[in-house]
């Protein structure tokens, strides 16, 4: 649901009311129009209480929550914002659907535990590249003094084991080091580069639809870093389909479309992209569910934990979102865009 508006007399009867808010209650401006706004709430006293406060101007804003009358279906639990209007003896009335409200408390809790995670993997990544080549040197210079042949097995596990972990830390401040470079970018044809790289890399068994909605516009963004999210949702997906690609029924769908009035970081946007990467794997387990975009978090052997990460914060750097949905049998993982 949008936000819904109000614009009440300092009496409560209603001067404006929005389509949001009409939409919900059932009624027409005309119907709303004029009638004291606090008969639409289960517990009227809660904004008439509201309204006196304004009158008395005891405060700039007042919130509260409480349930909002729909015609002929249930009530609507509203987080409500109260507060004097630009005009003299006029009060403004913003409601949330609390739905809407937690989504929103949800994506930017997300989005902070995102920048904290970011933030402490490039600090402790600078943290252990710097003695990372003092070890690798040391190993090399006690091999060359190394009496035995035989010995220089050790060394070169520690040599081995340095220039691993000086490769997870070069992926890790990968992210930082490239600026970011705008054009237009057609998001088909990142679909379809993505599309390519996958399929020559699982040849067989695996299958990945397009469901495409041409009318998409371009806009302005990095393709290169699009791509490179694209991809690792779409590996991601891949490999959670090794036992379906062994059976020969593996499929993932890229899906397009336009979103409207979507709300992303507290902003408002009239369209955005909506981008699904859908499979038929097993899903996401439920102990990762929460965790799936933390930095170093796999649910493979053998992964790295980074591929998601550096993924959410490429659509980030386009203002946007990524979040997943998964059950057995279907995982969707959803990324969002603002469009122009």
């Amino acid at each position: 649901m949008s936000l819904l508006v109000a614009v009440l007399r300092s009496d409560g009867a209603v001067l404006f009311a929005n389509a949001a808010l009409e939409n919900v209650l059932g009624l027409s401006r005309r119907t709303i129009e004029g009638v004291d706004f606090a008969q639409f709430f289960t517990d009227p006293a809660l904004l008439q209480t509201a309204l006196e406060g304004a009158r008395s101007h005891d405060f700039a804003a007042l919130r509260f929550e409480g349930g909002l009358k729909r015609l002929h279906h249930e009530a609507v639990p509203v987080h409500v914002s109260v507060a004097e209007a630009e005009l003299p003896g006029e009060v403004l009335v913003e409601l949330w659907p609390l739905e809407q409200q937690a989504r929103q408390d949800r994506e930017e809790r997300l989005r902070e535990q995102a920048q904290a995670h970011k933030e402490l993997i490039r600090n402790l990544a600078h943290e252990i590249k710097n003695p990372l080549g003092g070890i690798r040197g040391a190993a090399q210079l006690l091999e060359m003094e190394l009496a035995s042949p035989d010995l220089a097995e050790y060394t070169q596990v520690i040599i081995h084991e340095a220039d691993r972990l000086q490769s997870l830390v070069d992926r890790l401040l990968a992210p930082h080091r490239h600026p970011h470079e705008v054009g237009d970018v057609n998001i088909h044809e990142v679909c379809e580069r993505v599309r390519s790289l996958v399929l020559a890399e699982h040849p067989q068994g695996l299958r990945i639809e397009q469901d495409y909605d041409i009318s998409i516009p371009e806009f302005r963004g990095d393709r290169a870093q699009l791509i490179q999210a694209l991809l690792n949702v779409v590996q991601n997906a891949a490999q959670a389909l090794a036992q379906r690609m062994a059976q020969g029924d593996a499929c993932i769908t890229l899906r397009t479309r336009v979103a409207r009035q979507i709300t992303l970081g507290r902003e408002r946007h009239r369209l955005a992209l909506e981008l699904h990467v859908i499979d038929n794997g097993p899903g996401v387990p439920e102990a990762l569910r929460e965790r799936i975009f933390y930095p170093l978090v796999s649910g493979r052997d053998g992964g790295s934990g980074l591929g998601l990460t550096l993924a959410q914060t490429f659509v980030q750097r386009h203002h946007g979102m990524i979040e997943c949905d998964s059950t057995p049998g279907r995982t969707d993982f959803r990324i969002l865009i603002p469009l122009p």
